[in-house]
């Protein structure tokens, strides 16, 4: 079993950067796929970025040179450094954990079944 925490969450100038933290307790999250999301007011839920267990990493296209996902195993802790903000990238982001052992991490918010209080992500123009 694995809690999440997300902390970092702010409001920024657009342009400007964050780094969100997900600190784990529990289970060590190198086990896991791990993913962070978000939902904008009004809209679903989407696949932000996601981390393997082996490593592999994978970007929405709307974030992809922006944003970087990292895992300090050490820390128990998954982070995402959010580069160069957009004001729809205004958000509540949520940190998840996908227990179950597949192939491939995915996006699917549905194969996530461990998930953060969220932190909410504000960028204005």
């Amino acid at each position: 079993q694995v809690q999440l925490v997300e902390t970092g969450g702010e409001s920024v100038q657009s342009g400007g950067s964050l780094r969100l933290s997900c600190s784990a307790s529990g289970d060590a999250i190198s086990i896991y796929c791990m993913g962070w999301f978000r939902q904008a007011p009004g809209k679903e839920q989407e696949g932000v970025a996601n981390f393997d267990t082996d490593d592999t990493i994978t970007y929405a296209d709307s974030v992809k040179g922006r944003f970087t996902i990292s895992r300090d195993n050490a820390k128990n802790t998954l982070y995402l450094q959010m580069d160069s903000l957009k004001p729809e990238d205004t958000a509540m982001y949520y940190c998840a954990a996908d227990r179950t052992f597949r192939d491939a991490c995915s996006m699917s918010r549905t194969d996530f079944d461990t998930w953060g209080q969220g932190a909410q992500v504000t960028v204005s123009s």
